[in-house]
């Protein structure tokens, strides 16, 4: 398996081309944002080059190339608002493989081990993240990295007819 990982720093008419088949993936949408309710799963939404840029004054965008491929992509935020703990300190991450050929191959858990990697390389020493109910693959994949619950915020996203619980997860990582 040939995985690269590569930092956004200007986004380019692929990247945001990637990212809006990703964000308007019906398939996708429940696994990758909080939905309300029905209306707002099944909302299109066309990101531009200026949107994307936006997202890196406060996003730490990591894109994963599989064989060469833009596949997905990884971030993280310092310290944010919609932390279960508010540690100071705190890596908020989120994880998208976009591309079906690049799922269930191992490409999540060389990622994820990637972005903690660089999350230690600034400093910082928590990672905390959120994973809906319904998505066991992803809570087995941060199991086995070392994620434990925190918590749980129920009603907090739709998916298949009905309201889902946001489990909370946290890692400590150190420095040595």
């Amino acid at each position: 398996m040939n995985l690269q990982f590569s930092k956004l720093t200007t986004p380019t008419p692929v990247i945001v081309e990637a990212y809006n088949r990703w964000e308007n993936d019906l398939s996708l949408i429940p696994f990758t944002r909080p939905n309300p309710s029905q209306a707002e799963l099944e909302l299109k939404r066309e990101l531009t080059n200026e949107d994307l840029q936006q997202r890196l004054e406060y996003l730490h965008i990591y894109l994963i190339y599989f064989d060469h491929r833009l596949v997905g992509e990884m971030n993280y935020m310092v310290d944010p608002e919609h932390l279960f703990i508010k540690e100071p300190g705190t890596a908020w991450i989120g994880i998208t493989i976009g591309e079906r050929e690049a799922r269930g191959k191992g490409v999540g858990h060389q990622a994820m081990q990637y972005l903690e990697e660089q999350i230690k390389q600034q400093g910082l020493q928590r990672i905390e993240l959120g994973v809906f109910e319904f998505n066991h693959q992803a809570q087995k994949l941060y199991l086995k990295l070392g994620y434990k619950e925190i918590g749980r915020i129920p009603d907090f996203t739709y998916y298949q007819n009905k309201m889902w619980t946001d489990i909370r997860m946290e890692k400590y990582i150190t420095n040595e």
